[in-house]
């Protein structure tokens, strides 16, 4: 069954986001705010992430990543949901 109080969401991030220390700063903030999932780089530029929380925390994670850290530049956040499905115990770089 799955719990109402956590929402999972897809997320990918376009724009300047690899190489100006945007996954460092996602798992940062992820800490800061006690959501769980991951952070990627993709080859072709965007970085992608799952953000898993109750839904106040994945909307605080998801504001702050359409901005990110000072070095970044979005120019797109793509998000979906995701339905049951796993259930992270942390954030994680990969």
């Amino acid at each position: 069954m799955q719990d109402p109080n956590i929402e999972t969401l897809f997320i990918i991030v376009h724009g300047k986001v690899q190489g100006v220390g945007y996954r460092h700063a996602t798992v940062r903030r992820a800490h800061m705010l006690g959501v769980t999932g991951w952070v990627q780089n993709m080859e072709n530029g965007t970085v992608q992430a799952m953000v898993q929380g109750s839904p106040d925390q994945v909307d605080h994670m998801l504001e702050w990543m359409r901005r990110g850290p000072p070095a970044a530049s979005v120019t797109e956040l793509e998000s979906r949901r995701e339905d049951g499905g796993r259930r992270f115990k942390h954030f994680a770089q990969h």
